[in-house]
């Protein structure tokens, strides 16, 4: 007799991933509040176990009080340990993530698109049999994926969360036709400029200009278009730090995992937003952090991704003696960053005007790193710009490109950098003579 053969069983099994996904999220929040260590993925099926153990003994009174049948022990055991795989495992998408060469999963209902490392689409067969299922997957996904719940229906039509293997994940239905899901995954979990060296991503004069910047407490924002690799090079730019400095990390969605080597840095506060609960209450903005994260007593504040008003507490963390913070930004262009900080400045409270937005970003920011595709080479990103920001004109932000795209796009020596720069590059350990051009090429 199969599993689900057994009258009751398919029941029985509703009933716990119905339960399942009410009830962990609640000791999500309960395991929160008594501020304790984050749950490990043993511990949180361990609590899943205990959930489902429970759920499947309530069924069972149920039946007993109702003169139900009541499903056999070891018919029960087999039930909750399917269960269990089933909200643990990844359904079809498990194929998918364990294959090392795909990089973006692009999901359409009963579409599936994804891109490779190495810049090559294809279209692949559906992992789930219908639409319902795929809602069905990516609550069970999201309702274990983090620190809190992460809600995923009619009221809270897009998801934001990560997988255990550290994939991003977004995910919305009733606002399209069909549900959508996209999976972002980093091939670089841990890396340092040398290893984005090997991999063309940077020459050795770079590598040795980026690491002196970092070393030298300089503030840098990272800036290029999605999918191009900010979270990794702001990686490989916190792989500098020292390791006895204490960084305070603030997220949308947890991405930068710095808290997970510690050894390379064990002092390391994580923090990640926390949207709104059912009744539209207890949402934590990225902004709201950055402002608690000054209060931590940070050398570094590192923001995964600016985008809105959390520019101006970020600003205010650069330029109030946390010196050597970081973050990323979506930009075209190295220039069209500033751009773009003004922009999200003015969607904050303190609604600053284009003056004043831009004498803080000057005040606060020395570097922009921007990322780019060189031409020819889908498969490949490279830093293409570099700029030193010198000061504020007005409406303006006055700023020198001190490595410039070349004629593939990767980044060459440009305008030389300020004499007080040079000094602390040099203090930190940066050879001055890397900075002279030649026409022979880019250097391995």
């Amino acid at each position: 007799m199969g599993l689900y053969e057994h009258a009751g069983a398919d029941h029985l099994r509703q009933h716990l991933r119905r339960e399942f996904l009410k009830r962990l999220p609640d000791r999500i929040r309960e395991h929160d509040t008594a501020e304790q260590h984050r749950w490990t993925d043993a511990e949180r099926r361990a609590e899943a176990d205990a959930i489902l153990a429970n759920a499947a003994e309530e069924f069972a009174r149920t039946q007993l009080t109702q003169g139900g049948r009541v499903v056999p022990p070891e018919v029960e055991q087999q039930v909750i340990a399917a269960v269990l795989n089933e909200v643990f495992g990844l359904a079809g998408l498990e194929p998918l993530l364990r294959n090392p060469d795909i990089e973006n999963i692009n999901i359409n209902g009963d579409r599936v698109f994804v891109r490779y490392s190495d810049g090559r689409r294809e279209r692949l067969p559906s992992v789930v049999g219908s639409n319902a299922e795929l809602i069905q997957l990516i609550r069970d996904l999201a309702a274990r994926s983090g620190v809190e719940e992460r809600r995923f229906d009619r009221g809270s039509p897009g998801v934001n969360f990560q997988l255990p293997g550290g994939e991003r994940v977004f995910a919305v239905m009733a606002v399209t036709t069909c549900p959508s899901v996209s999976i972002r995954r980093h091939r670089y979990k841990t890396v340092s400029l040398d290893e984005l060296r090997k991999v063309g991503t940077i020459d050795r004069d770079l590598a040795s200009f980026l690491a002196a910047i970092v070393r030298a407490r300089k503030n840098v924002l990272v800036t290029g278009g999605t999918t191009i690799g900010k979270t990794t090079m702001l990686r490989a730019l916190a792989a500098e730090i020292p390791p006895w400095e204490r960084l305070v990390t603030v997220e949308d969605v947890f991405e930068l995992n710095l808290d997970a080597d510690v050894e390379a840095h064990p002092d390391v506060v994580a923090m990640q937003a926390r949207e709104a609960n059912i009744e539209g209450q207890g949402s934590i903005s990225q902004a709201e952090l950055v402002r608690w994260a000054l209060r931590m007593s940070p050398d570094r504040v590192i923001v995964g991704e600016v985008r809105g008003p959390e520019v101006i507490p970020m600003c205010n963390a650069m330029s109030q003696g946390n010196d050597g913070s970081m973050g990323t930004l979506h930009a075209s262009t190295s220039l069209g960053a500033f751009t773009r900080l003004a922009a999200y400045a003015v969607q904050g409270p303190e609604r600053l005007p284009l003056d004043a937005t831009n004498l803080l970003v000057a005040s606060a920011l020395d570097f922009v790193v921007h990322l780019e595709r060189p031409r020819g080479e889908p498969g490949k990103r490279v830093v293409s710009s570099v700029r030193e920001v010198i000061d504020a004109d007005g409406r303006q932000i006055v700023s020198n490109e001190v490595f410039r795209p070349g004629p593939d796009l990767r980044a060459v020596p440009g305008v030389p950098v300020r004499a007080k720069t040079l000094e602390d590059l040099v203090v930190a350990g940066f050879d001055p003579d890397r900075l002279q051009y030649t026409a022979q090429g880019w250097p391995s």
